[in-house]
């Protein structure tokens, strides 16, 4: 089951379905079960606190992921600050919602088993994250 919610900010995301759909079809391709697989939508200030706390980071970032997969099924937290999807959609000169779907595939991504903390690991990311895009829902 995939759900969405926010916390501390008020954020409606589009065509819930069709995202429901993409992340399915997502895990499929890559030889996955999906389980309990929850987004929070959250402000940056939110998302800082839990990587301080939790990661031991005092760092902004745009996404953590919690993973709680087990035997082979696919689950876990996937935080998003929608400030930080904001500026970086600004930075990279795209659009809000091919960034944002850009990070909601990262975290599944992350929780089928991507790194990307090495060069060599996020260069396979990236291209991951292309490919599945290419097929990303219209918000």
């Amino acid at each position: 089951m995939i759900n969405f919610t926010s916390v501390e900010i008020k954020y409606n995301l589009r065509n819930k379905l069709s995202l429901k759909k993409w992340i399915k079809s997502v895990l499929v391709q890559e030889g996955k079960k999906g389980g309990d697989i929850t987004y929070v939508f959250c402000d940056d200030k939110y998302l800082g606190n839990m990587n301080e706390q939790y990661l031991k980071h005092d760092t902004l970032t745009d996404i953590i992921t919690f993973d709680y997969s087990e035997s082979g099924v696919v689950s876990g937290d996937i935080f998003i600050s929608i400030e930080r999807v904001k500026e970086n959609a600004d930075s990279f000169n795209t659009g809000f919602n091919a960034e944002i779907g850009r990070v909601m595939v990262h975290g599944i991504l992350h929780l089928v088993g991507y790194k990307d903390k090495r060069t060599s690991d996020n260069k396979i990311m990236r291209s991951k994250e292309d490919f599945y895009l290419a097929s990303f829902p219209n918000l």
